[in-house]
């Protein structure tokens, strides 16, 4: 059975490292006195790579909107596409990807003349399709556009929220420059979800507030419409003008008329946005659990698109679950059978859990990581508690328990650190986009994604003078496992996992579709591929664009 490397397996992998240059077998070996070629690796029957758990069909629903011709579109962040379905069948009748121009959507809504137009959070960019289906950039503001929506006589407005708190109104055709209505709606936040009211005032929630407020667009005057609110994510208007909101804090959708407001729903924490339709009855998006549900009048839900795992980055194995960092929530699944086991959500900005794009073992608890929230957090996953919290890291991708510490890959440092005493302690420095973590002995392995390396930059708790190149000429690695005979990779501009021996022979052992690609200036795995093998030597696999777990079984 594989077993993660000892150090004996770690000192016959550095000298192969010494002695050979690893690298693809159709190359040779780097000559030494006694250069010989590299081992050939026996041709085996191996396993076929399953899939053991399933998850939502849309990778985190965002913004939705009805358009004219009755479909409901619905934009998706890390998925990077805009979804059109039919609301009563849930088939989908169109689909807008970056390949049509629609990047990182947060957002869609549309003006009278059927064009439409989105945000794109990551980059700021605002942009839309006109009648032609030409795409039409409105704005490039800067990243944290968030909602958006149209007033009657066809007026453009964006917020930013999370990377920003600005409001403004825009041209939809992208000739005079965007006007800054507020500045002062943050901590954190401008406005979510908005609508035009029926008093001719534009209307929002503020997350981090919990109110709602409305403004007269011209004159920049603000007025608090409802309170009470735990964190309001969007706010609409029915056919009557009833204000509705959905609170994503305690998943409920709230009818604001009357003492005391009305609960239409309870669906589960995470929720993004809503919209009616013709006959004023409400559909619900999650961004965590991905799902599109459809509110009916006694208030039952019928689910229009399933949720469960939406956005699957790192893992870990402990004893028999399989913990998956999921951006909003971690979720654990029996190793053997897939069955979902725990879902343990997370409110961006607010819940104590966190974001989470990667995770790590430390002893019984997990080590969460997100470079959207810019920390890590030790999590105690049975008590559901935080036990620690490294805040105010610099686009942190991976972190692991090292020497004592935290040793956090940041991308936006251009390295590897080492926190948790007085002050961080650089591990590596001067690398363009350090990923994936691995602690083997007392060894520290990074993975760089640009440079296509593995490196060893740590023995004993202090930075090598010089980072070792062990592994070089791979296609963005991302999840990476150190074991006794070599080394298992994934290689994501490649698509694939890879094994390389210590003779450097490498061996394709699964073919995975691809991932989406990273906004500019964020670490470029965006959301990273983890894999992790378990007590059996079995390897479980995210699986990103398709939101399922994978599992080759050993021996692979």
């Amino acid at each position: 059975m594989k077993r993660p490397m000892t150090a004996t397996g770690l000192a016959s992998v550095m000298l192969a490292a010494c002695t050979t240059t690893i690298s693809a077998p159709t190359e040779t070996v780097a000559e030494t006195e006694t250069a010989s070629e590299p081992v050939a690796v026996e041709e085996v029957e191996r396993p076929a790579l399953e899939v053991i758990a399933t998850g939502a069909d849309i990778a985190g629903s965002n913004g939705i909107h009805f358009g004219p011709d009755g479909l409901l579109y619905i934009t998706s962040v890390i998925g990077s596409d805009l979804t059109v379905i039919d609301p009563e069948t849930g088939d989908v009748k169109k689909h807008f990807t970056a390949a049509d121009g629609v990047i990182g959507p947060d957002d869609v809504a549309f003006a009278s003349d059927g064009s439409y137009y989105w945000t794109s959070i990551l980059t700021g960019e605002v942009a839309g399709f006109n009648t032609d289906g030409e795409k039409v950039i409105a704005a490039q503001l800067a990243p944290g556009s968030n909602p958006i929506t149209f007033s009657p006589d066809d007026r453009l407005f964006v917020s930013q929220c999370f990377l920003g708190t600005n409001l403004y109104e825009l041209d939809r055709f992208g000739v005079e420059e965007p006007r800054l209505i507020a500045d002062d709606l943050g901590p954190g936040c401008g406005l979510n979800g908005m609508d035009w009211g029926p008093d001719d005032r534009l209307y929002g929630p503020r997350w981090f507030v919990g109110e709602v407020v409305s403004y007269d667009v011209d004159s920049g005057e603000r007025r608090v419409e409802a309170t009470g609110f735990t964190t309001p994510a969007a706010i609409k208007f029915d056919s009557e003008g009833v204000l509705h909101v959905l609170d994503t804090g305690t998943g409920a959708l709230i009818r604001v008329e009357g003492e005391p407001n009305a609960i239409v729903a309870t669906l589960t924490p995470g929720l993004d946005n809503f919209a009616f339709d013709a006959n004023d009855t409400p559909f619900v998006s999650s961004f965590t659990d991905g799902f599109i549900k459809r509110v009916n009048e006694d208030g039952s839900l019928t689910e229009i698109k399933p949720g469960g795992m939406a956005h699957p980055g790192g893992i870990v194995v402990m004893d028999d679950t399989a913990w998956v960092a999921d951006i909003h929530a971690i979720r654990g699944f029996d190793r053997q059978t897939g069955e979902s086991i725990s879902t343990q959500r997370n409110i961006v900005g607010v819940g104590a859990l966190g974001g989470s794009i990667n995770a790590s073992v430390d002893g019984e608890n997990l080590i969460l990581t997100s470079w959207f929230d810019g920390d890590a957090r030790v999590w105690d996953p049975v008590a559901q508690k935080r036990v620690a919290h490294y805040p105010n890291l610099a686009g942190p991708v991976a972190a692991i328990r090292y020497a004592g510490g935290l040793a956090v890959s940041e991308h936006l440092k251009s390295g590897v650190f080492l926190h948790g005493g007085e002050s961080p302690i650089p591990l590596a420095t001067g690398l363009p986009a350090p990923t994936g973590l691995v602690a083997a002995g007392d060894a520290l392995y990074v993975g760089d994604w640009e440079l296509g390396q593995i490196l060893l930059i740590a023995r004993n708790g202090a930075a090598l003078d010089e980072p070792e190149i062990i592994v070089s000429d791979l296609e963005a690695p991302e999840g990476f496992l150190i074991l006794e005979d070599g080394i298992v990779v994934v290689e994501a501009a490649a698509a694939r996992v890879t094994f390389i021996d210590t003779e450097g022979n490498r061996r394709t052992l699964a073919e995975l579709p691809g991932g989406s690609p990273g906004a500019p200036g964020l670490p470029p795995s965006q959301l990273f591929t983890g894999i992790a093998m378990d007590k059996d030597g079995n390897l479980l696999i995210t699986g990103e664009t398709e939101r399922v777990l994978y599992r080759l079984k050993a021996p692979w």
